[in-house]
């Protein structure tokens, strides 16, 4: 099992979340992202950089995920698609997405999408937060007590 982390709007603190994982289970996480990232020396953690350009970094990982890998993302397009191929989706503030939820959560993605668009909702996101990165984590812990050795 690998994972894999859409790297760009990754925040810092689920990103030394992971790092922290990767060294003490010795487990392979990949950061994709379309900017040069800072990752300290480890050899279970590794950089690719995409080139510019909308979702470069999301085709990648579908393009490379396999069955049993688990994505980091809250692009939740993109956790759909890493679901269709056998993966598993965690999202930054905790949420695990799993066949049976994947569809509802893009659902209500989509709606909440064309709310916007037609200027219904201003509003986004509420700011990440000790809150989210304690869910991440808990949720992180969890998911690897039970894969990792897979």
């Amino acid at each position: 099992m690998q994972i894999w982390v859409d790297a760009d709007a990754c925040p810092k603190v689920i990103k030394e979340i992971l790092f922290r994982a990767a060294d003490r289970l010795k487990i392979s996480v990949i950061l994709l992202a379309n900017c040069a990232l800072r990752t300290p020396l480890s050899p279970y953690i590794e950089t690719i950089q995409v080139r510019a350009g909308f979702d470069e970094a999301d085709k990648e990982i579908v393009r490379k995920v396999q069955r049993g890998d688990l994505v980091i993302t809250a692009d939740i397009p993109l956790a759909a698609e890493v679901i269709k191929k056998g993966g598993y989706a965690l999202n930054p503030r905790g949420k695990l997405y799993t066949q049976d939820n994947v569809s509802e959560y893009l659902s209500i993605r989509n709606f909440m999408h064309e709310l916007r668009s037609a200027g219904e909702i201003i509003s986004g996101s509420p700011p990440f937060c000790k809150k989210d990165h304690q869910a991440f984590a808990n949720q992180l812990d969890s998911f690897l007590a039970k894969h990792a050795a897979d």
